[in-house]
């Protein structure tokens, strides 16, 4: 009876999708996990842990609050690049500048936190709005791979530096897990919705944006109405001209959604 009821809730399920996603919310967070689970070994003892909890979390945030409105606008295959490079290099950045004991500035392992953590934001927001175009199962599929993040991350460092990795290759080690985010999307990710709607878009692009009116049902231009024309004419000039005269820039359109998003912190 269970493996009926197992079988019927994951009816439909594509074992790609479900695996490309879950391996998005897996490196997509690990990486913030394993630097919360260093952050003793990164800044020592002398320095509050809560800088690099801020420098993991604050980028992240700002990156959910702005990006949503340009973001679009670059592809998701673009993105992913962009977002396995700027992940390395954050942890190029932390892994290779000394120790604060060899006189390492802890400043250049926190602009690697930070460099990381904007990467982790973007992702967070392209692939949640990925799964769009897959499905519920691939938010399901995301959802746990966030979830197994936590454990494997920190389980993994641990272990690693318990059993003499050492911290220096532990975090080098950690730069090759964004690699794993372009074989989901490139190899394991079928690509077949996101081109279909592609081409959908070009297509509705291209049609023309009248209506074909035959030449047997226009009625002679003599019986028309001169005034309603007119006023036809009228209201589509005032019309045209307030809308150019009011329409913002996309500078305008983000600080209005900016403030807009205000109320979600201060609703009163």
């Amino acid at each position: 009876m269970f493996r009926i009821r197992l079988r019927a809730i994951f009816a439909g399920a594509n074992v790609r999708i479900c695996t490309a996603f879950w391996l998005f919310g897996l490196i997509n967070n690990v990486l913030y996990v394993i630097i919360l689970t260093a952050a003793l070994d990164l800044v020592g003892p002398n320095v509050p842990k809560g800088v690099v909890l801020l420098a993991d979390v604050i980028p992240s945030f700002l990156m959910k609050l702005c990006a949503p409105y340009f973001i679009h606008a670059v592809p998701y295959s673009v993105r992913v690049i962009l977002f396995v490079i700027i992940s390395t290099g954050g942890m190029l950045l932390v892994a290779l500048t000394p120790p604060y004991i060899d006189g390492g500035t802890i400043g250049t392992k926190m602009a690697g936190v930070v460099l990381a953590s904007t990467s982790s934001g973007l992702g967070e927001l392209s692939f949640l709005g990925l799964t769009h175009f897959y499905g519920p199962f691939s938010l399901a599929a995301w959802g746990s791979g966030t979830g197994g993040a936590g454990l494997i991350g920190a389980g993994a460092y641990a272990l690693a530096t318990s059993y003499g990795v050492g911290i220096t290759n532990t975090l080098l080690a950690s730069c090759l897990l964004p690699i794993i985010m372009l074989g989901s999307f490139f190899i394991i990710l079928p690509r077949q919705p996101l081109k279909h709607t592609a081409n959908a878009t070009k297509e509705h692009s291209r049609s023309p944006k009248f209506t074909h009116v035959d030449e047997d049902d226009e009625g002679d231009p003599r019986d028309e109405d001169p005034s309603a024309e007119g006023e036809s004419l009228l209201r589509q000039s005032i019309h045209s001209t307030s809308t150019a005269r009011t329409a913002p820039n996309w500078q305008a359109r983000f600080l209005r959604n900016l403030r807009r998003s205000r109320s979600l912190f201060f609703p009163l």
